[in-house]
């Protein structure tokens, strides 16, 4: 099964299956150059333009009737700089591309999310994330960016170079610009060791300033309908490499978290009163492990069972509150819920648009099969994150808009002003970015 968007041509539609469109016409430029005269055409057609990834996105973020530009020839690494430890990478390139590229330089990025069939200008425009004490999301790697404006122009930016354009588009939600080129951060290649561990809800609850504290990474995987949690913490080591052998990975990974997994969703969407029982026997299928690889082997994991998700940051104090008072609402609602609840976080960042921007944050992620009725569920959760000053993950389904974002993102004027300044005319608009940043 394809674990990207499809419809190269006629109707497109995202990853999860809930957002389509059909865009006037779509091209796949190879250059620079190229992306900019694809602008300039559609300017002067009067269409509007967006740039898509691969469609893991769960809202219309990249939806348009006008200008598709799909950057699959837009890939591979331009230029490694090691006396400043920086990689420049084409925007279309899958974050796996570049993964096994730098592993095979001896490089890494600090920090990834939980999978890596992205481009790597999609996962940055949208605020993807893993979870980190003090290392954050993909798009606070970013040391300088190129992108395509309005008028066909190129414009590049750095922390001193249009530092005010760099500030905002590292998240720019494609309503800046093509991002054509980034320059990421990069370190030598180091090793991880991952402890995943079954626990308690409670405890974990009870103990995770703690767990957050003694832990460069630390998730969770709380399964509703019971007190069950499958925790990762991931930590540098000094080695040796001890990789999860190929059996127990196939078992653990393919098998259990894939193959059963897709098998247990399908019983529930077809009999949802059997969902709690499934529940507790998948909170407990996967056993404790302890494994040491490189980072993006263990950052990250193959996701194959698809799923409509909403995801909200809030802060870091207001996690265990936030979580406690989902569980009542889950309790109370009758709801049945077969996807796990999925818990990390992120230090403050200076992103102007970042869900991290400016405080501590703690992010939960609520899903549903793909094929089931969502939308009570999300209702619940969402009332409950945006009483915490929950800002929404941009890729993923929300139902706020500009009069929100004005009160939960301090900079959000700023943004909105270097739009007007950027793309006054609206050439990257859509109905999305007309709900999120107004008119």
């Amino acid at each position: 099964m394809s674990s990207t968007a499809s419809g190269t041509y006629g109707t497109w539609r995202n990853w999860g299956g809930n957002i389509s469109a059909r865009p006037a016409r779509q091209v796949a430029p190879a250059s620079v150059e190229e992306v900019a005269a694809a602008v300039r055409r559609a300017r002067e057609d009067g269409l509007p333009v967006k740039a898509v990834g691969t469609g893991h996105s769960f809202t219309s973020i990249a939806a348009t009737d006008g200008v598709l530009i799909r950057p699959h020839l837009l890939t591979g690494i331009r230029d490694i700089d090691r006396r400043s430890m920086t990689v420049t990478v084409e925007a279309g390139t899958p974050l796996k591309r570049l993964n096994v590229a730098l592993a095979r330089e001896g490089l890494s990025l600090t920090n990834m999310g939980d999978i890596m069939e992205q481009t790597v200008s999609g996962a940055t425009s949208t605020g993807t994330h893993g979870t980190g004490r003090t290392s954050g999301s993909i798009a606070a790697q970013i040391k300088g960016l190129e992108l395509v404006t309005a008028d066909g122009s190129v414009l590049t930016c750095s922390e001193k170079e249009n530092p005010e354009v760099f500030a905002a588009a590292r998240i720019g939600l494609g309503a800046l610009g093509v991002v054509t080129a980034i320059t990421f951060a990069v370190e030598p290649l180091f090793l991880l060791t991952a402890r995943e561990e079954p626990m308690p809800l409670e405890r974990v609850l009870s103990e995770f300033d703690q767990l957050w504290a003694e832990n460069e990474h630390f998730e969770f995987y709380w399964f509703p309908h019971t007190g069950n949690t499958t925790t990762k913490r991931n930590n540098r080591s000094a080695g040796p490499e001890r990789p999860v052998r190929q059996p127990a990975a196939w078992f653990e990974d393919e098998f259990l978290s894939n193959g059963v997994f897709q098998v247990a969703q399908w019983a529930g969407r077809a009999a949802p009163a059997t969902i709690p029982a499934i529940a507790r026997i998948s909170s407990r299928a996967l056993s404790a492990r302890t494994y040491t690889d490189i980072p993006y082997k263990v950052f990250t994991s193959p996701r194959r069972v698809r799923f409509v998700e909403m995801e909200y940051a809030v802060p870091r104090a207001a996690l265990v509150e936030t979580l406690r008072e989902l569980r009542a609402a889950i309790d109370r609602s009758g709801l049945r819920i077969s996807f796990p609840v999925e818990v990390r976080t992120a230090p403050a960042d200076d992103i102007t648009l970042s869900s991290a921007s400016g405080r501590d944050s703690a992010y939960i992620a609520v899903h549903m099969f793909r094929g089931t009725p969502y939308q009570a569920y999300f209702t619940a959760a969402e009332r409950i994150f945006t009483a915490h000053e929950g800002r929404p993950h941009w890729g993923k389904v929300h139902t706020r808009d500009a009069e929100y974002f004005s009160r939960v993102y301090p900079r959000f004027g700023e943004f909105t002003a270097l739009r007007d300044r950027l793309d006054p005319d609206r050439v990257f608009r859509n109905d999305y970015l007309r709900r999120v940043l107004g008119a």
